[in-house]
């Protein structure tokens, strides 16, 4: 099993490198590519006059009301050099406490030990945070600098099924707006009835591709996932 945890925790998709580092992308060949904010404005349109009016420096009730209700968020980061992660983080409505009108605290649970978005923050504490409640289109964003804490009172506090947060994000909110509907709208998210069966992603499969590895290691390492899904959060 601890050969297996280890499988899970270093595992991540093959990405191409040039000269030994992580090639941030291809040169961009595209002569419609949009490099100026003129461009851009042209295609897009002006901005709605008024509209930004809705982005705040802090919580308001409607936002903090939100939060209470809402169970799962995506939170971005960057390193120092800006490359960019997106995590997704889940548990009960109201699990990320508001500690004031710009301030808020995420608790951090067992995960796969990775830590791609906690290093970013060391490095870059710049975060974009998007809270979503099913069935909901509208979704709150906040954006902000964020810190890392271990403090056990704190930690205790934000405990669940039993055991204390494994650690604390603290998000100092420099902006806070709600953010319309369309793009739930038109992908029918919260609509059950348009959902899909079930994609099964096997970690062990991919594994196994990208290694050379059987079919039976797959099979062992899918195995501990789903007792890790059941077991460890």
């Amino acid at each position: 099993m601890t050969r297996i945890a280890l499988v899970i925790g270093s595992y991540r998709p093959i990405i191409c490198y040039r000269d030994g580092k992580a090639d941030p992308g291809r040169p961009m060949t595209d002569k419609h590519s949009i490099t100026t904010a003129e461009r851009l404005r042209e295609v897009v349109g002006a901005e709605i006059p008024g509209l930004a009016e809705k982005n705040q420096d802090c919580l308001n009730e409607f936002a903090i009301d939100f939060l209470s209700r809402c169970p799962f968020l995506v939170l971005s980061t960057s390193d120092a050099d800006g490359r960019a992660d997106a995590s997704p983080k889940g548990d009960a409505p109201g699990f990320v406490e508001v500690e004031d009108e710009r301030t808020l605290i995420i608790p951090d649970r067992p995960g796969n030990k990775l830590a791609y978005g906690h290093l970013n923050i060391i490095d870059n504490p710049h975060v974009g945070v998007l809270f979503m409640i099913p069935g909901t289109p509208e979704t709150l964003r906040v954006n902000g600098r964020a810190e890392l804490t271990t403090d056990p009172v704190l930690l205790e506090q934000l405990a669940a099924r039993g055991k204390p947060a494994v650690l604390a994000i603290r998000v100092h909110i420099d902006e806070c707006f709600f953010h319309c509907a369309k793009a739930f709208i038109r992908s029918d998210l919260w609509k059950p009835d348009a959902w899909p069966q079930r994609h099964k992603i096997s970690f062990g499969r991919m594994y196994a591709k990208q290694r050379g590895a059987d079919e039976a290691t797959a099979q062992e390492i899918d195995a501990f996932v789903e007792a890790d899904y059941r077991d460890n959060l």
